[in-house]
């Protein structure tokens, strides 16, 4: 009998019996402690079947895609664009990507659509709406951008400051948070990728809110991200000087992640909800922390809140319910697609403190929306995400 074993491919693992190993290239692989010897064949980023187009690639969110998938089995990235960085290479723009294989960055105007299958599209807020509206109907479009996520359109321009320009488009859209609209995502072909902040404090209160266990009113959310979450763009408000060993609200009343919040949780409860929503920079590159402060209905512990929480995503992989008294941290989601939370006793009788801590780029933005994608193709939703928190 030969000490060379065949190894059939499945969701980018390599199986034989119930022994299971990553692929790691062309080569034989050879355990130290067995005579016993693979030949695998890893998918190389020019074999990769589903063709995906990036739009907006020199910014964070675009980058973050990018780097999810240069360990995902199916997308390859064979179109970027970036204006302002047209004609340069993406290394050139992001020195931590020279590993990977990529197209070089064109303007949009100069992209040819129907060499992908899917598209990414991390442009910034309004100017996505018009290009969307151009690209082909048979494309798998996730939008990064806030210009889909609001259902109202006169509320959109309310907090945008500008007509919309697809209303008819706006009819098709799903909202994409992923654990709570899969069946939705899974039929669309244009997602709105859900906002940082929003991800943060629905995952949490949806699932209370449905059970009537908290009420609608009165809903506080002391919400703190790191500086990543305003982009690349270079201002002065961003600089090291500005925001080192400080921080500093933002937005106050007025943060445009406020309607979307509403809307979701209007949606749950068949009512209009407002909420008091306060975000601040943080110090810090990535990462979101939203503490919520909620009056729970009457005869309700935090213990029923903590296990309906439990109850509600003890088969999703992204989402953690900590066990009682321990403290989510920003720093144990760090570069992954997690979100962690708990509930806390308040102080006051009959309120209680949740905490939600997620990654602004991954889970927030990027991360989600690969996750979207997977689901709107018929993969594992997991695929390409699976890569633990980096820690410390």
């Amino acid at each position: 009998m030969s000490n060379v074993c065949s190894i059939s491919f499945e969701q980018g693992c390599w199986f034989k019996g119930e022994r299971k190993i990553r692929g790691v290239g062309d080569k034989l692989v050879k355990r130290p402690s067995s005579s016993m010897s693979f030949r695998v064949s890893a998918t190389s980023s020019e074999k990769k079947d589903i063709r995906i187009g990036l739009l907006g690639a020199s910014g964070y969110t675009g980058a973050e895609i990018v780097r999810l998938l240069a360990n995902h089995p199916h997308f390859g990235v064979t179109l970027m664009t970036a204006d302002r960085k047209a004609g340069q290479s993406m290394d050139s723009v992001f020195p931590h990507l020279r590993a990977q294989k990529l197209p070089r960055l064109i303007s949009v105007k100069d992209a040819d659509f129907s060499t992908v299958d899917a598209v990414f599209c991390c442009l910034p807020h309004g100017t996505t709406q018009e290009i969307i509206k151009g690209l082909p109907t048979a494309l798998k479009i996730v939008d990064l951008s806030a210009d889909f996520r609001l259902r109202d359109i006169a509320e959109y321009e309310e907090w945008y400051g500008q007509p919309h320009k697809a209303v008819e488009l706006q009819k098709e859209v799903v909202y994409g948070l992923t654990e709570l609209l899969r069946e939705d995502i899974r039929k669309a072909r244009l997602v709105a990728n859900p906002g940082c902040y929003p991800t943060s404090v629905q995952l949490p209160l949806v699932p209370l809110l449905k059970a009537n266990l908290i009420k609608y009113e009165n809903i506080i959310i002391d919400a703190k991200s790191g500086v990543s979450g305003a982009g690349r763009g270079a201002k002065e408000a961003n600089l090291y000087s500005e925001i080192a060993e400080g921080i500093s609200s933002y937005g106050v009343t007025r943060h445009r992640h406020v309607p979307e919040i509403e809307q979701g949780l209007s949606d749950v409860t068949q009512s209009k909800v407002t909420v008091s929503f306060t975000p601040h920079l943080m110090p810090m590159i990535r990462g979101m922390q939203s503490t919520i402060y909620v009056e729970m209905a009457p005869g309700v512990r935090t213990e029923d809140l903590h296990q309906q929480l439990k109850s509600s995503y003890e088969d999703e992989e992204f989402v953690k319910v900590l066990e009682e008294g321990v403290v989510p941290r920003t720093h144990n989601v760090r570069g992954s697609n997690y979100c962690f939370m708990n509930v806390f006793p308040d102080r006051i009788p009959g309120r209680a403190i949740i905490i939600s801590v997620i990654d602004n780029l991954v889970k927030g933005a990027s991360g989600q929306a690969l996750q979207n994608l997977n689901i709107m193709l018929g993969l594992p939703e997991t695929t390409g995400l699976l890569h633990q928190p980096l820690f410390p």
